[in-house]
Parts: structure tokens; sequence; C-alpha cells
């Protein structure tokens, strides 16, 4: 069966500096698969390389079975991608936002679809004819991932997801992924928060210096052993 995102053998060099090297992976549809690693793994680069941004040196990336390189467009439509700092417009409310955004994704989506998405990420109805220059990083968030679901694509991106939420707002978060993979949708999220990775995600790979170290799994329908990522995590980045 094919998987909805596969790195075979990834490689990039980008300004003789390798960035990543090497890095095998599959993510199964409803599966949430985390990208653990410091600053400068190749994390966020990864993703990139699924959404056409940067071109591997070596190996292959593929979406839905089709390597990203001979057709970029038929992996964008696929995926929804929510960056760290979600490039919204302040000067607009949330509905504006959506409508704006919705529209250059040629996607159609009724006031009362919009509010659901709003609802089902908690921004509470008084906020969302508020400018965001007004808005927490959580209700920005919270903005970006209702486009997210509005787009209806069967695959999400997500880098560094929870930075700068508060407790709460994060555990909303992971509920909300949750909720998503059991529906069906396929999740690829990079992050460097241990705890995070392991509360979510079905599976954790550790990337460090561009290489793929480390495997962890989730068993017995339990979460994965935290303390054993952050003791392996702790090792290879003091090396």
């Amino acid at each position: 069966m094919t998987s909805p995102l596969e790195a075979r053998s990834l490689s990039l060099v980008r300004e003789g500096n390798t960035v990543l090297d090497d890095v095998s992976f599959t993510v199964a549809q409803g599966e949430i698969f985390a990208l653990l690693g410091g600053n400068g793994a190749g994390k966020s680069s990864t993703l990139l390389t699924f959404l056409g941004f940067l071109e591997p040196s070596g190996g292959d990336i593929l979406v839905n079975g089709t390597s990203v390189g001979s057709d970029v467009a038929l992996a964008r439509s696929a995926i929804a991608y929510l960056p760290e700092a979600a490039a919204l417009y302040g000067h607009m409310t949330a509905y504006e936002n959506l409508d704006y955004f919705l529209d250059l994704a040629d996607k159609l989506a009724s006031q009362a679809e919009i509010d659901a998405a709003l609802e089902r990420v908690a921004l509470l109805v008084e906020a969302r004819s508020r400018r965001l220059q007004s808005y927490s990083k959580g209700m920005r968030q919270k903005t970006a991932i209702a486009l997210a679901l509005l787009r209806e694509t069967p695959i999400l991106l997500l880098d560094e997801p929870t930075s700068g939420l508060d407790p709460i707002a994060i555990d909303e978060f992971h509920d909300l992924v949750k909720a998503l993979a059991e529906g069906g949708q396929t999740i690829l999220m990079v992050t460097h928060d241990v705890y995070g990775a392991c509360q979510v995600a079905d599976r954790v790979g550790l990337l460090r210096r561009g290489k793929l170290v480390g495997s962890f799994a989730a068993e017995n329908n339990k979460r994965i052993n935290t303390e054993a990522v952050h003791a392996a995590f702790a090792e290879r980045e003091a090396v």
C-alpha cells in the first residue's frame, strides 16, 4: 500500500553544507509522525522538500506515491502546511484572513463551514471579527489551523506547531491533531519538544545533524516512553 508521505534516502546539500544525509521514513494514512531534533538538525528542511521548495541533492521524496520533483503542483494540492510563524495579516480579521487565503487556494467555504472550523480550534466567537494585530500567538495559531482544516487536504505538515503556546493551548492543539489523525489525516510534524512529541505522536524519529539516528513507537496503545526519548535526545545533542 502506498504511503502518503515517503522519504527515500533523502539527502540535501546547501552551499556546501550537508543539511540532510540519507534520511528514510514513511508516514501512513492516519498516522502522526514527529521528527524530533535540535536547532539545525534539518527538521524544517525536510518539510520544505515535501512541499517542493527545496530540491533533494540525492534520493527522492514522494507524496501519495508520486515524486514531488515530477509533479510539485500535485504534491502541494494534497498538503496543508502550518509554519511556526503563520503569515497572516494583522490588519485583517480572522474571517477576512480565512476568506482571503481560501480564495487564493481556489477553495470555497460557506460562513457556516468557516465558523465550524473556528469553533473546532476553540477561537472565541467575539474574537473572530477582531483584527489579528490584537491576537496572542496562540489565537493566531488557531486561525492558521482553522485555515488548514478548511482546505480539507489529506496531509498536514506542522513546523514547531506549539512553539510559544501556553500549556492549555498546547493540550487543545494536541487533542485536535489526534482527532484529525483518527479521521484519516496523515500528519508529519517537526519539533524540538520531547514531551509534546511523545504525547501526540504514534512514532518519533530522532534527527541529528541531518541524520535519522533513532526511532521510537508507542506500544500497547500507550504513549511513547518520554524518558527513553529524552535520554536519547540529550545523548545525541551532547555528542
